[in-house]
């Protein structure tokens, strides 16, 4: 059984000050957890019912066995942030911050001002999708270690790389050739695939900051045939990452 401070503890971190705090994390979901567990993460505890431990305890060997603990389906309940809460739930800490630039020969997907939890966790999945094994955020995007985004990235978040950064220091340092997603720019057609480079996808209802345009060597543009006035931030990116990079 959890104590009730243990509960009371792991309730406190679905806000965001708190998960700042104590550079800890909750993710849940059964194959969220199961993922986080096969990619090696740093899992601190989790907390599952006696039947996903039994189907999933080859996972959970490299755990030390007080590191694991059984709960029932009423004291999930109490520590989710779900509706309706899954069988599994897995406490982790936060990496450490790195400012480091992105690697010459690599793509990575940069993100300004990204205010839906939703939209987050789908961008890590398309990441994930693509290949991309590094986002960074710009410091005003929504938290990565949201419960709903952790959840909407079913399980991505395991395989990429997330970052907190300036996004225009970033393209004034980096050699990287970068790629704005503008309603103004050149048509994705006309590029070739690339191999490297940072594309950038700004937030949902402004798009990117002029600022970053301006930095930006390339202004792309998704082609319109119809009338809409604009693309989902999440749509976009999957459309000029399949166009880039395939």
């Amino acid at each position: 059984m959890l104590s009730k401070a243990q509960i009371k503890y792991i309730q406190s971190l679905q806000h965001k000050k708190n998960r700042q705090k104590s550079s800890q994390y909750i993710a849940e979901g059964d194959k969220i957890v199961q993922e986080l567990l096969q990619a090696g993460m740093p899992v601190k505890a989790v907390y599952a019912t006696g039947p996903w431990l039994e189907q999933h305890k080859s996972l959970l060997t490299r755990l030390p066995a007080d590191a694991v603990k059984e709960v029932d389906n009423i004291v999930l309940k109490q520590l989710s942030a779900l509706t309706t809460p899954n069988n599994a739930m897995a406490l982790l800490d936060m990496p450490p911050a790195d400012n480091s630039l992105p690697a010459e020969g690599t793509v990575v997907l940069a993100l300004e001002a990204i205010q839906d939890p939703g939209n987050m966790g789908t961008l890590i999945r398309i990441a994930d999708w693509f290949g991309i094994r590094q986002i960074i955020c710009s410091p005003d995007c929504v938290d990565v270690y949201n419960p709903k985004t952790i959840q909407a990235t079913m399980g991505s978040i395991a395989r990429v790389q997330l970052k907190e950064q300036d996004i225009p220091t970033l393209l004034q340092q980096s050699k990287l050739p970068s790629y704005a997603a503008t309603l103004h720019g050149k048509d994705i057609t006309d590029f070739q695939v690339i191999r490297e480079g940072i594309i950038l996808i700004g937030n949902e209802g402004r798009g990117l900051s002029e600022t970053v345009i301006s930095l930006a060597t390339h202004r792309i543009t998704i082609p319109r045939l119809g009338g809409a006035e604009s693309l989902n931030a999440a749509v976009a990116a999957g459309i000029i990452c399949g166009r880039l990079l395939i």
